[in-house]
């Protein structure tokens, strides 16, 4: 393989911060590897995205608007990937680590017959063979796995990569439909939860809650002022997911999301190996709660012991001070 492609997810026309991590980390690999930058866009608003890509390193930018993008569920994005991938040539294909960009991976991989690595943090290009760093067995292991093939496909895990600006060659080429095409899977609605928030997956910074916050409101209260203070936003443990008192989008750990933010503020959790899987790899761990033996005191890099409900305003008062 000699270039690199890459899936850009985007809102509204605005790409998402994990496209633009994967754009600037697909510019060292693509250069290692003597080849060049392809980013795919598609759907709705995809002009206005491509024109925001411009600003990274990105040397040709593939554009497709048909309406059959948005209207059928992931087959025709898969359909224009794999003819961009194919008029390329053998490249390594990097998408998101979410949850569009697992499924597009996994049925692009099966398409080109290609090797697929998932959650991986590192890439690293070694004599012209690519190798994909990732961690297992709860972040216990990092195992490095090397393609083969033609083509590899990795699933990057959000916030592995900084997203520098640095303008690239930002040649907008539109896509043909791909021919012969008919799709059954039609998406009559959708859902957003949480609206206009900043996932988890995607913020730098991550202040989520747990069994000790006591209910449903200090996440919408206390939790969320702290979070927008910092620019992050609100996670939780599955205890809190379980009890109904924040969505499931929210929650980090073992059956929820894998965060790597710069710095992960956890209010009220214990700290369970299950909880830990999500979210170890952060930067830094800073923990509150009343428990000075609670397992996350093991491995954060701050225990703060105290009660919570006095702390975390105090904590977002002197943020708010310090900013004005």
């Amino acid at each position: 393989m000699r270039d690199v492609i890459i899936f850009v997810e985007h809102v509204q026309g605005q790409p998402r911060r994990v496209s633009l991590e994967i754009a600037s980390k697909a510019k060292e690999i693509a250069t290692a590897l003597g080849g060049t930058v392809h980013a795919i866009v598609l759907g709705k608003n995809a002009s206005a995205a491509a024109e925001a890509l411009k600003a990274y390193p990105v040397d040709t930018i593939h554009v497709a608007e048909d309406p059959d993008i948005d209207a059928y569920f992931i087959d025709p994005s898969v359909d224009y990937l794999e003819a961009a991938a194919k008029a390329v040539g053998p490249a390594l294909v990097l998408v998101p680590y979410t949850m569009i960009g697992r499924d597009l991976g996994s049925r692009l991989a099966a398409r080109l017959d290609a090797g697929q690595t998932a959650d991986v943090t590192d890439v690293v290009v070694d004599g012209g063979k690519v190798a994909c760093v990732s961690p297992k067995l709860g972040g216990t292991v990092l195992t490095s796995c090397a393609f083969k093939g033609d083509y590899g496909i990795a699933a990057i895990r959000p916030n592995s990569f900084k997203a520098a600006q640095s303008a690239g060659a930002g040649t907008i080429v539109q896509l043909e439909k791909p021919a012969g095409k008919t799709y059954r899977i039609k998406v009559d609605e959708e859902v957003v939860e949480a609206a206009g928030e900043l996932g988890v997956e995607e913020a730098s910074t991550v202040i989520a809650g747990g069994r000790g916050v006591g209910g449903p409101e200090p996440f919408s209260t206390i939790l969320k002022d702290l979070a927008d203070s910092l620019g992050g936003s609100v996670g939780a443990s599955r205890a809190a997911v379980d009890a109904g008192w924040i969505g499931h989008g929210h929650q980090v750990g073992q059956t929820g999301k894998t965060i790597s933010p710069n710095l992960y503020i956890a209010v009220g959790i214990s700290g369970a190996i299950q909880h830990k899987v999500g979210m170890r790899t952060a930067s830094t761990i800073v923990a509150i709660n009343k428990d000075g033996t609670v397992p996350i005191g093991e491995f954060a890099d701050l225990l703060v012991v105290g009660d919570l409900f006095s702390i975390v305003p105090e904590l977002s008062k002197q943020i708010r001070a310090g900013h004005s």
